[in-house]
């Protein structure tokens, strides 16, 4: 009796084994994918090296040399003469094979001489395109063939988790690749400022601005260009990248023009909040609150007012909150110099339209 029910229990086993292996293999070819044991215990798609695509984008990022003449005096003699100091060191990313070369503005500030080494070891002088102290770049030129460029896939956004690789010359230590995430996005429109771009625990040291930011494919994400400080120290782990997209924009006006062209109206603004709903009797938080209007500025001309309340820039609808604020900074930078636009506010519970020129934006003065 006691072998008969021991049999009978080793047989259920096994026909629950077959079953549950028959259900499995079915699953399986339902999915069209064919089992592979050897791929158990593996991380996917995950690389397991970035070597790739450091190979892929390195080539592309290059050594900056700021040179300045500083005059002295030769041998004791009256006669001035000049000798070359080192005044500020970064790097550069090579976009193209016409040698245009993306930078910081901060790194090539004040140079009378650029050099640009590439990391096959020849050397050029380098030419200044344009300058942007807004957004902290700058585009460079070298007269040179057989150049490598870097990687970029404008439709491409970075994502918060993404791992990032920055590449640079730190303290002229030699080209270096440090890794990180991206912590946080910004934005890309032509207000933006260092708060607004990429922040990657990646670490960016002095060398390492102007550098190219990565993605584990080796396309180009950001330009390097600062680390957080607080109070003259660094913030660790707090670093910050300007976004492809917004780069790529400022260096097409940068080449066009020598200059990024800023639309302005002359007014200063918040967000919406719970007060001034209740106070302007404002059906929503959306648009933004005018505080400030300039003297003589096109918005004084054309009727805008304090505490109105803009909702619309040229049909496009205000959002709430600070995206709010930094859209409509972004559709008025956006603006052609010496185009007009519509704007469309709230004022005292009405809801009225008034038409503003479109002024050149100032850069601040010793910029």
């Amino acid at each position: 009796m006691l072998v008969k029910n021991i049999a009978i229990y080793i047989a259920k086993a096994i026909i629950l084994g077959l079953f549950m292996a028959v259900i499995f293999l079915l699953l399986n070819a339902n999915s069209g994918k064919l089992l592979d044991f050897n791929q158990w215990g593996k991380h996917g798609d995950t690389p397991l090296s970035f070597a790739p695509a450091v190979r892929q984008a390195a080539p592309a990022v290059v050594n900056i040399y700021n040179i300045n003449f500083v005059p002295s005096r030769s041998n004791g003699i009256n006669a001035l003469t000049s000798r070359q100091t080192l005044q500020g060191l970064g790097s550069g990313v090579i976009m193209n094979k016409k040698g245009y070369i993306l930078t910081n503005y901060h790194v090539i500030k004040k140079a009378d001489e650029i050099y640009a080494v590439l990391q096959d070891g020849r050397q050029f002088n380098a030419e200044i395109i344009g300058m942007d102290p807004e957004t902290d770049l700058a585009v460079l030129r070298i007269n040179a063939t057989e150049l490598p460029s870097a990687s970029v896939d404008l439709h491409h956004i970075a994502q918060v988790g993404d791992i990032a690789l920055a590449i640079g010359n730190p303290y002229n230590i030699g080209q270096t690749i440090t890794q990180g995430i991206i912590s946080a996005t910004g934005r890309n429109g032509l207000s933006s400022n260092f708060q607004d771009f990429l922040q990657t625990d990646a670490a960016i040291n002095a060398g390492n601005s102007g550098g190219a930011l990565i993605d584990t494919k080796g396309n180009l994400i950001g330009i390097n260009t600062a680390a957080f400080q607080v109070a003259g120290e660094n913030g660790h782990g707090i670093n910050f990248a300007i976004p492809i997209r917004l780069a790529y924009s400022i260096m097409e006006k940068l080449i066009e023009n020598g200059r990024v062209i800023r639309g302005a109206i002359g007014f200063g603004g918040d967000a919406v909040n719970a007060k001034a709903v209740q106070i302007l009797k404002l059906p929503s938080f959306n648009g933004v609150l005018v505080t400030q209007i300039d003297d003589n500025s096109p918005a004084e001309k054309a009727g805008l007012q304090k505490y109105d309340v803009i909702t619309q820039f040229n049909g496009h609808d205000i959002p709430a909150g600070m995206n709010g604020l930094w859209s409509l900074k972004d559709f008025i930078a956006e603006s052609k110099p010496g185009s007009q636009a519509k704007i469309t506010l709230i004022r005292n519970g009405q809801t009225l339209t008034i038409t503003t020129d479109i002024i050149e934006k100032q850069q601040p003065v010793g910029e």
